[in-house]
């Protein structure tokens, strides 16, 4: 980090007001329930709700302070200041080094043995100056970050809240001692109508897997992860808070999300983990690669997954993704550290079951978090091998920027945990418009019609829980 960046963020850092009221109140009965309920309270211009490993759910609201990058620039607020600077193409860099310069509480102990907290996503089009094609990523923000003012941590023994200030402190703790609100009526999709938004766009898709097909049998690549876009009408608008609280009751991620960031809106139940790390270096990463459906009739969910494990073409795909996640992970971690702890597993997510794996090392001593972000980011389950040429080739085959969709959504402190989901199973907003999108591996034993449904079963994840808002 140059001298004049590390000035301009350390002047940032100094305005940025820790958390400094904390306290501790009983557990809540429903933690999904209780962070949608602070989601649509309105606190604050930005918020998340970010379920993490083993039910624990974390809920953050601000509008004041942020870290916002895109390919040539990166703007800092706090206090009602604005600081920037270049990022010469790097933007990964320069918002890691603004992160890092928030300092830790001084003399405020942190209970949870953290230090400062920080909230954000990172857009799939990064991916191109990490990995391709640097004038493909576009002008739009690449990564955002929220500091929060408040947070509020719900677990089964406890519901802990940490503020800026008594005020913030207050404002919450009697929002969540009122009696729970009935829910607001929302209209509910049928079953028809929810097929009938899945099945948008599929004769274009099925065009554009033959077309990957033709690339991977001419050598170019070995797997690329096309998806489509699946546009829902302006009217009736989405309620994020209510898709995410009915579409939590019916999926298993390995991560949930609902959030107002950095001109998003998002509710996503993520099937995987772009990557882990903790505060002790070790780092994870979990591909999944291989679908079949999820249904009711637990004998042909069974013989679906006999067909899953025995499929050469599923198998292929998961061994190739594996393999990369490995290559990824040895770049930055300790020579020997490296392993395969779970290899192709089967896992409910939702309407589907994935092969699963789970790759872990030991960071290096000069690697931190977010040089194992960009050397795994994006997860390759939605990108391909390689990956730069899976990048080429998704430029070439799919319809405009994917934007969240495939990037993260991320939780981290400046202690150096970080924990990424992956942007998948999504509803997700900008402006006045809302889509769904999903995607398929496509390999040489691809058929479009294959790839198709599978994108469908995916979007059934979503779209039979996204709640409209009435008024």
């Amino acid at each position: 980090m140059s001298t004049g960046s590390r000035n301009i963020w350390e002047a940032w850092a100094r305005s940025v007001p820790p958390l400094v009221c904390a306290s501790t109140r009983e557990p809540c009965h429903d933690p999904a329930a209780t962070a949608t309920r602070l989601a649509r309270a309105g606190l604050a211009g930005q918020y998340v709700v970010y379920e993490s490993e083993g039910g624990v759910w974390h809920f953050a609201a601000g509008s004041d302070v942020s870290v916002t990058a895109d390919a040539t620039g990166i703007t800092a607020r706090a206090a009602g200041r604005t600081w920037t600077s270049r990022t010469q193409r790097r933007p990964l860099t320069a918002f890691a080094d603004a992160l890092a310069a928030l300092p830790p509480v001084s003399g405020l102990p942190d209970e949870s043995g953290e230090e400062r907290r920080f909230y954000g996503w990172a857009a799939f089009e990064l991916a191109h100056l990490l990995h391709a094609d640097p004038a493909t990523a576009g002008d739009r923000p690449l990564l955002h970050a929220l500091i929060p003012s408040v947070e509020v941590t719900l677990t089964g023994d406890s519901t802990v809240i940490r503020a800026v200030d008594e005020a913030w402190a207050r404002k919450v703790a009697d929002l969540l001692a009122e009696p729970a609100a009935e829910q607001t009526p929302h209209d509910e999709p049928a079953r028809d109508r929810t097929e009938d938004v899945i099945a948008v766009g599929t004769a274009a898709y099925g065009r554009a897997v033959s077309r990957t097909v033709r690339d991977i049998r001419a050598g170019l690549l070995e797997k690329a992860v096309v998806s489509r876009q699946v546009p829902l009408p302006a009217e009736p608008r989405p309620d994020f808070p209510a898709t995410y609280l009915a579409g939590r009751r019916a999926n298993t991620p390995a991560r949930s999300y609902v959030l107002d960031l950095g001109g998003y809106r998002a509710a996503g139940f993520s099937p995987e983990t772009v990557l882990e790390v903790e505060d002790d270096g070790r780092v994870s990463t979990q591909p999944l690669a291989g679908t079949r459906a999820l249904g009711a009739d637990p004998a042909e969910n069974e013989r679906r997954r006999a067909e899953l494990l025995s499929d050469p073409k599923e198998i292929h795909e998961h061994a190739v993704s594996v393999r990369l996640a490995w290559e990824e992970m040895a770049a930055v971690c300790r020579p020997g550290s490296v392993v395969v702890e779970e290899y192709m597993a089967v896992r409910p997510r939702g309407s589907v079951q994935h092969l699963a794996s789970r790759v872990t090392g030991r960071l290096r001593p000069d690697a931190g978090p977010w040089d194992a972000f960009a050397s795994l980011f994006p997860a390759i389950t939605a990108t391909g091998v390689s990956k730069r040429a899976a990048l080429q080739a998704l430029a070439r085959h799919e319809e405009g920027p994917r934007g969240l969709y495939g990037g993260a959504v991320f939780r981290g402190s400046t202690s150096g945990a970080l924990d990424a989901a992956l942007v998948l199973r999504t509803l997700i907003g900008a402006g006045d418009e809302a889509w769904l999108r999903a995607g398929a591996g496509v390999t040489a034993q691809s058929s479009p019609e294959r790839e198709t449904e599978e994108t469908c079963e995916k979007l059934r994840s979503v779209a039979p829980y996204l709640r409209f808002s009435l008024t």
